[in-house]
């Protein structure tokens, strides 16, 4: 109905509200003649004091606006409830046939909204809350939007975004709890622009049409489910339906939940077969339930499965095909849907267990959801945004300005071999964004941002040169390139950092994307360092110093010196000796007597997954040591690790490779660690340290000490080291 409904005055409706309505109302309307003139009734101008709201029944909890969760209905009189869809049989006898909504005002829907006045709350603009898509549709509707393909597949064809319904159990604020629990995983694995997810609750799913638009059901609650709910969802998978359970009591006939309570939240290795017969093996946090067959019967199952690598080999996974119109269920009793920080887990090992299989409980995530007929295809990268250039103090401000008036061209623009950057004093949305051609806003008063607060950086950053200023991108290709135009003409004490919030080509080692989500600290700082000068002959060890310097960073605030934030050679940031959680990339050009040095860091700081961040550290130290550390933030991180940095390359400059190295050796990941040079096959080493040009010594069994190189892989450095000839 939306733009298509006009009220008498000519006003387009904002909200279309559907309200329960009174028997005798409507018995009244129905009695009335058609053609009689309509009475108009004053209106009081203030809701009945008995009216009380009463919570959804199905929230739309979407990508576009979070805060619907919780919202509440408009309230009415006699229990009315104001965003309640309603089958048939609830809006009383005859309102189908008698009470048709028109497109343009008459005397029936005059009466009726004046004989219902009474039992709908008087609304205003402010008061009228944010309704749901409506996933229940109309009965007319619904014939047409959703049909069965011959091979028995249901489809969607309505133009709206399909539904993924979350049963998640009966008690109300439990259910809310666990359904934003699971729908952040499901959101993780599915392009939200493609689909909807709602909370079904049982009321709804007992009344209301939920199984005409639904795509999957997904039920998530260990609770015994209702034998008339048991019938609905039974109903849904004989039409076609898709039902995914997650440590779930329901079941079908052929096979049973059987309860094995040794195994109840307890870390376990799955065996997971994928539709192509590949298998992944992870760990994963198992139910306590398992699935067996009744005695007698002789299920045909789907080839997706999963069994535990013990003596009974347990079977978690199984995929079961219904009915003759292509229904089928896959139901897991491994906590699929749970990331490795739950407060079920426990043991820091179990965490390190989960978390060290995180990325492929994601992928056995999607390859069900996948095979449910949901599209987990990789998202579009998001559109990119302008630059902005901000001062890290205030001083700097007009003589960056005079700098730039001299260098831009008459167009205002400063070119490179990669990027063109346009400085402009404001930016409307006529103006193109390119990889190649990027705009730069200039004015300061106008830049706001809700993942990067500039005074936060500000208050953080404590250094007399590097990273005053800034070039901040909610998205742009990577800000590895946004510098070359500017690195060997600016000052250096205006030290350039470029920041993103997300990035769609970023950069690794070698010719390896660095995937870029939200959630991680991305820069890239501009530093020079003099050709005739200590880390100017060393120049590997600049990476070094910037994973030194993150880690760093974070282990020097007050309290956090326990976070289990490492680093490994070259340039990697790891938890531990388990994941990588960062990485640096240097890029350096030697012009006359010094090196200018772009330096590209990312590392994860509040993105949970696929992997790891370092905000999963300070939960998981909160847990284990009942301590309340605040989550970081990368503004605040970034700024850290760019003073920490600067720290770090003053001392080197000032003492050499020792007067840093202690502290490398303190948080490096490499300690007696062994490895095989040159093969698989070749001679075993002990790692002992840095040489003095930042490259790997290692002792041979012989006890001789000799320096090793990369051979040149971008995977895993220290994978295939050899020894460099000698000149």
């Amino acid at each position: 109905m939306e733009d298509r409904l006009q009220m008498a005055d000519g006003l387009v409706p904002q909200k279309i509200v559907s309200v329960h309505l009174q028997d005798h109302t409507l018995k009244a309307l129905e009695d009335q003649p058609a053609n009689k003139q309509a009475q108009i009734l004053p209106q009081s101008p203030e809701p009945s004091a008995e009216s009380k709201p009463e919570p959804d029944v199905m929230e739309h909890v979407g990508r576009d606006d979070p805060k619907v969760l919780g919202a509440q209905p408009i309230p009415g009189k006699g229990g009315a409830s104001g965003s309640e869809p309603a089958e048939e049989g609830d809006r009383g006898v005859g309102s189908v046939e008698h009470c048709p909504l028109h497109l343009s005002s008459c005397h029936e829907c005059l009466e009726l909204e004046n004989s219902t006045i009474e039992s709908v709350m008087f609304a205003s603009a402010e008061n009228i809350p944010d309704l749901p898509y409506d996933h229940s549709g109309s009965s007319e509707d619904v014939a047409d939007d959703i049909r069965l393909e011959r091979e028995g597949r249901r489809v969607n064809i309505t133009g709206k975004a399909p539904n993924i319904l979350f049963y998640v159990g009966s008690a109300p604020q439990e259910a809310l709890d666990r359904f934003q629990e699971v729908r952040l995983v499901l959101a993780d694995c599915v392009d939200t622009d493609s689909y909807t997810l709602y909370h079904l609750s049982r009321e709804s799913a007992l009344r209301d049409p939920w199984s005409d638009n639904c795509l999957l059901l997904v039920i998530a609650t260990q609770e015994a489910i209702p034998e008339d709910l048991s019938q609905k969802f039974m109903a849904y998978l004989s039409q076609g339906g898709k039902v995914l359970g997650l440590c779930s009591s329901f079941r079908f006939a052929g096979f049973q939940v059987t309860s094995k309570s040794v195994l109840k939240e307890t870390v376990q290795n799955l065996v997971f077969s994928k539709a192509d017969q590949t298998q992944v093996k992870l760990s994963v946090l198992s139910s306590g339930y398992v699935f067996e067959e009744d005695p007698g019967e002789r299920l045909s199952l789907g080839k997706l499965k999963g069994h535990l690598e013990n003596e009974d080999q347990d079977r978690l996974i199984v995929q079961v095909p219904f009915g003759t119109h292509g229904g089928e269920a896959v139901l897991c009793q491994a906590h699929l849907e749970l990331p490795p920080g739950s407060s079920v887990v426990q043991a820091r090992e179990d965490f390190d267990l989960l978390k060290s299989s995180n990325s492929r409980r994601y992928e056995v995530l999607r390859e069900i959801l996948t095979t449910l007929g949901l599209n987990c295809d990789i998202r579009q990268a998001p559109a990119l945004t302008p630059l902005h250039l901000l001062p890290a103090a205030e001083e700097i401000w007009d003589p960056l300005m005079r700098w730039l008036g001299k260098h831009v061209d008459p167009e205002g623009v400063i070119k490179s071999s990669k990027v063109s950057l346009k400085f402009l004093s404001s930016y409307t949305s006529e103006i193109e964004i390119t990889p190649s051609a990027l705009p730069v806003v200039t004015d300061v008063e106008a830049f706001s941002s809700e993942d990067f607060n500039l005074d936060i950086y500000r208050q953080n950053l404590q250094t007399e040169r590097l990273g005053k200023v800034i070039l901040f991108a909610e998205v742009t290709p990577t800000t590895m390139n946004l510098l070359e135009g500017l690195m060997f003409e600016i000052p250096q004490e205006m030290g350039l950092i470029a920041i993103a919030v997300r990035q769609t080509q970023g950069k690794g080692r070698g010719a390896n994307a660095w995937l870029s989500p939200m959630g991680c600290a991305l820069f890239t700082l501009l530093i020079s360092i003099p050709l005739r000068s200590q880390l100017g002959q060393r120049i590997p060890f600049v990476q070094h110093l910037m994973s030194l310097a993150v880690v760093e960073a974070v282990r020097s605030i007050p309290e956090y010196q326990d976070i289990n934030l490492r680093v490994k050679w070259p340039n990697d940031i790891y938890y531990s000796d388990l994941m990588k959680l960062g990485g640096v990339l240097v890029n350096s050009t030697l012009l006359g007597e010094t090196f200018y040095i772009l330096i590209g860091c990312g590392f994860n700081v509040s993105n949970s997954n696929p992997t790891i961040c370092i905000n999963d550290l300070v939960a998981e130290y909160n847990k284990q040591h009942r301590t309340e550390l605040k989550p970081l933030r990368t503004d605040s991180l970034i700024a850290r690790t760019v003073t920490v940095l600067e720290k770090l390359i003053d001392t080197f400059q000032d003492k050499g490779p020792n007067g840093v190295l202690p502290l490398y050796y303190k948080y490096w990941v490499h300690s007696g660690q062994r490895v095989r040079l040159g093969s698989l096959e070749g001679p075993e080493v002990w790692l002992v340290g840095l040489d003095d040009s930042g490259f790997l010594q290692v002792q041979q069994e012989d006890g001789k000490v000799v320096t090793v190189h990369p051979d040149g892989n971008s995977f895993d450095m220290l994978r295939n080291l050899i020894v460099p000839k000698q000149q």
